[in-house]
C-alpha cells in the first residue's frame, strides 16, 4: 500500500512538473540539475546491496527524460543523457565490479576504436571531428558500458519493474508538456507527414520513440501492478493519454515498436503464468485493448481521418505512397554502398553524414544503426552485430528468468532500425535484457510438531 501511494504521488508530481515547465521554460534547467544531484547522491549513499538498483534507476530516469530535456533545452548538452548513463554505470562498476562472463562487450568496445582512427584521417575540413564522432559513437559506447555493468547482475523482478517505473515518470511530464504546447491537433494538421507541432516543436521520431516506451511501461503497470480499481483506472488513463500523443506525432516508428514489444512481453508473460494468473491477466488485457481502441478512435476523429491514411501509407488525398519508409531505404542503400566501397575497415565514424555533405546533399544522419555499422565499420561492423545479437541469446539459453528479455531485445532491434541510436533508450533497454532476474519466494509456513 505504501509503495502504491508513493507511485501515485510521483505520477502527480511529474504531471504538475510538465505543466510548470510549459509555463516557465527555465524550470527545465532547474529540473535537470536537481534530478542530477538527487541521483548522484542516491547512488553514493545507497548501501552496497542496493547500489545496482540505484544506478539502474538513475539511468532509467534520464532515459525517460532525455527527449524532454532536448525539446526544452534543459540539459547540459544535447547528448547529456547518454553521457550520464556512461558515468552512472562507471560509478556502479567502481562499487560493484563487473562480471567476467561479459568479456564479449569488452571486445565490442575495442572494435569501435578503428572507426575513430579512420575518421580522424578522413573527415573533411568542414566537419567537427569531436562533435561528429561523439554523436555517432556515444550511443554504441553507452550500450557497451551499460551491458558490461548489467551482465548477469542479480536483481528481483519487483526491482526491475520499479526501474521501468522510473523511466516512465519524466515521460508523464513530457506528455503533459505536449498537451499544453499543442492542445488542438486540428489546427496543426497539414497532411500525413510527421507533425512537429504535435511533437512539442521537436523531432517527431524521437518523441514518438519515447512515448512508445511510455506505452510499454504503463502496459506493464496495468498488467502487473494494478491490484486496485483505482490503479487500474489510473494506469489505463495514462496509457491512453500517452498513446494518443504518440499517435498524433504522425511518426509511426515509436508506435509500431511499442506494439511489437508489448506483444513479445504479453506472450512470454502468458506462457509463464498459472491458470489463476491467466484469468487475472485476461481482465487487465481487456482493459488494455479497450484503452488502445478508444484512443485510436479519438485520434482518428481529431485528425479527421488523416491518421488512418498515415498508417495506410497514403497521402491526404488517399493516394498510396511509393515508399512506406519515407526515404529511409534510400539512406540505407547509400550506407550499404559505403560498405561495398570499403568492406574491411569501413569509411570511419560519422563519415556517412560527411559523404552526403560532400556530394552536395544534406547532412542527414542515419536512421538505421545496422547499415551505419556496416558502412562506417566494415567487416568489424558485422562482428559487432554478431556480438550484440548472439551474446544475449546465448545468455538467455542459460538463464530464462527474465520475462522482459524478448521485449527489451525487441525494443532495441526495432528502434535501431527506424531511429538508429539517436537516443539512449535502445542502449539501456538492451542492457536490461542481460540482468539475472530473481523472483521472491513466498515464506513457507510449517506447522510445529507438538511433542
Amino acid at each position: 500500500m505504501k509503495s502504491n501511494n508513493k507511485y501515485v504521488f510521483l505520477i502527480i508530481l511529474h504531471a504538475v512538473l510538465g505543466v510548470v515547465i510549459y509555463l516557465a521554460l527555465p524550470v527545465s534547467k532547474v529540473y535537470f540539475n536537481l534530478a542530477l544531484l538527487y541521483f548522484f547522491v542516491n547512488i553514493i549513499i545507497s548501501p552496497k546491496n542496493k547500489k545496482t538498483i540505484a544506478v539502474l534507476q538513475a539511468c532509467a530516469y534520464f532515459v525517460g527524460a532525455e527527449v524532454l530535456f532536448r525539446m526544452t533545452k534543459g540539459g547540459l548538452a544535447y547528448e547529456a543523457s547518454k553521457y550520464l548513463i556512461i558515468v552512472f554505470v562507471l560509478i556502479g562498476m567502481f562499487y560493484k565490479g563487473i562480471s567476467g562472463k561479459g568479456y564479449s562487450y569488452f571486445i565490442y568496445l575495442v572494435l569501435l576504436v578503428p572507426s575513430v582512427i579512420l575518421a580522424s584521417m578522413n573527415l573533411s575540413l568542414e566537419a567537427n571531428f569531436r562533435t561528429n564522432v561523439a554523436f555517432v559513437l556515444s550511443g554504441p559506447t553507452c550500450l557497451g558500458l551499460a551491458a558490461l555493468f548489467a551482465y548477469d547482475r542479480k536483481i528481483s523482478i519487483n526491482a526491475l519493474t520499479n526501474i521501468l517505473m522510473y523511466a516512465s515518470l519524466p515521460i508523464v511530464s513530457m506528455t503533459m508538456y505536449l498537451y499544453f504546447y499543442n492542445p488542438s491537433i486540428e489546427e496543426t494538421l497539414s497532411g500525413t507527414s510527421s507533425n512537429f507541432a504535435a511533437s512539442g516543436g521537436f523531432g517527431p521520431n524521437q518523441v514518438s520513440t519515447i512515448l512508445g516506451l511510455g506505452m510499454i511501461v504503463f502496459t506493464v503497470r496495468l498488467l502487473l501492478h494494478s491490484p486496485t480499481l483505482f490503479l487500474k483506472v489510473l494506469n489505463m488513463s495514462l496509457l491512453a493519454l500517452i498513446s494518443f500523443r504518440a499517435v498524433v506525432t504522425f511518426s509511426r516508428g515509436g508506435v509500431f515498436t511499442a506494439i511489437i514489444v508489448i506483444a513479445a512481453f504479453v506472450v512470454l508473460l502468458y506462457n509463464k503464468s498459472s491458470r489463476k494468473q491467466r484469468n487475472q491477466l485476461a481482465i487487465s488485457f481487456f482493459l488494455f485493448l479497450t484503452s488502445i481502441i478508444v484512443t485510436w478512435m479519438i485520434s482518428s476523429a481529431m485528425t479527421m481521418g488523416l491518421i488512418d491514411k498515415r498508417y495506410a501509407n497514403e497521402d491526404a488525398l488517399g493516394r498510396g505512397k511509393d515508399d512506406i519508409t519515407t526515404g529511409r531505404v534510400e539512406l540505407f542503400m547509400d550506407e550499404i554502398e559505403g560498405f561495398i566501397q570499403s568492406p574491411f575497415l569501413g569509411i570511419g565514424a560519422s563519415r556517412v553524414k560527411d559523404r552526403r555533405l560532400g556530394m552536395g546533399g544534406k547532412g542527414v544522419v542515419s536512421h538505421n544503426e545496422i547499415s551505419r555499422l556496416l558502412s562506417e565499420h566494415g567487416l568489424i561492423g558485422i562482428i559487432i552485430l554478431l556480438i550484440l545479437i548472439f551474446t544475449p541469446l546465448s545468455y538467455r539459453s542459460r538463464n530464462k528468468n527474465n520475462i522482459f528479455f524478448y521485449a527489451f531485445l525487441a525494443f532495441w532491434f526495432a528502434t535501431i532500425n527506424h531511429s538508429a541510436m539517436r537516443i539512449a533508450a535502445p542502449a539501456f533497454l538492451y542492457s536490461l535484457s542481460l540482468l539475472n532476474v530473481k523472483y521472491e519466494k513466498r515464506p513457507l509456513h510449517r506447522k510445529r510438531l507438538i511433542k
